[in-house]
C-alpha cells in the first residue's frame, strides 16, 4: 500500500484540460524516510513506519534516538512518525527515501488529518440547528428546544445531539483525486479539501475503495 505523510500548505485553484477551474489543496508529500520496517514474524503484522519534517535530537527521548539510529538518522530527527499498514511485508530498507513520485496524477487518496478545533460550541455552530424563532414572544433564538421524553424513559437519550466540545478530532476524507504532481518540490495538488488548518500534518494513503469504481 502507498502512504506518505506531509503537511498542508493552503488552497488554490488550478485549470484542467478542458479550461475549467478545479479547487485543490497544495500537500508537501515528503521527503518521507523509512524508519522500520513491521514484520509478521518479529512484531505480528506488516507495516512501514515513515518519518516527516525534522528536530534536533535534543528535543527527543533517548528512546526515539536510539529508535531512528537504526535507520541511519543521527543529527536530523524526524518531527513525525506514522505506521502504514501493508498486506505483506515490505522488502525497503530502513532509511530509504520516498518523495512525491510515489504517486502520480489520477491517483485517489484517502487523506487523513486533525479538524480544527472549535473550543465549546451551541447545537447552531456544532448541529446546524435553526433554532427558536426570532420574532416577538420568541426568547429562545439559539438554544436546542426540549431534550427530555416528559415521564418514561425519564432521561436525556444517549446520543443526543446538544452542545458541547467541537472540532479537534482525527478524520479522513475519501478518493481525493491527484491533480497534478510536482516531483521537484515533493508537492502534490489534491482535488477538494482536506481537513485541518495551514501547517497541520496529514496522512496520505492509496484510496480503498477506488479500486472498485
Amino acid at each position: 500500500m502507498k502512504g506518505l505523510i506531509g503537511k498542508k500548505v493552503g488552497m488554490t485553484q488550478v485549470y484542467d484540460e478542458e479550461g475549467r477551474i478545479v479547487p485543490v489543496t497544495v500537500v508537501e508529500a515528503g521527503p518521507c524516510v523509512v524508519v522500520d520496517v513491521k514484520t509478521r514474524a518479529r512484531d505480528g503484522y506488516s507495516a512501514v513506519q515513515l518519518g516527516f519534517g525534522s528536530r534536533k535530537s535534543k528535543n527527543v527521548s533517548k528512546a526515539v534516538a536510539g529508535h531512528c539510529a537504526k535507520a541511519g538518522l543521527k543529527d536530523k530527527l524526524p518531527g513525525v512518525l506514522r505506521e502504514f499498514r501493508t498486506e505483506a511485508d515490505s522488502d525497503m530498507a530502513p532509511g530509504t527515501v520516498l518523495n512525491a513520485d510515489v504517486f502520480s496524477a489520477d491517483d485517489y487518496l484517502d487523506v487523513t488529518a486533525t479538524t480544527k478545533g472549535r473550543g465549546y460550541q451551541g447545537v447552531v455552530k456544532r448541529y446546524r440547528f435553526g433554532g427558536g424563532r426570532a420574532s416577538h414572544g420568541g426568547a429562545w433564538t439559539r438554544r436546542p428546544g426540549s431534550i427530555g421524553c416528559r415521564e418514561w424513559p425519564g432521561n436525556v437519550i444517549k446520543g443526543k445531539r446538544m452542545p458541547g466540545h467541537m472540532g479537534n478530532v482525527r478524520r479522513t476524507i475519501q478518493n481525493l483525486k491527484v491533480v497534478r504532481v510536482m516531483a521537484d518540490e515533493n508537492v502534490l495538488l489534491v482535488r477538494g479539501a482536506i481537513p485541518g488548518p495551514n501547517g497541520g500534518t496529514v496522512l496520505l494513503r492509496e484510496a480503498i475503495k477506488a479500486k472498485s469504481k
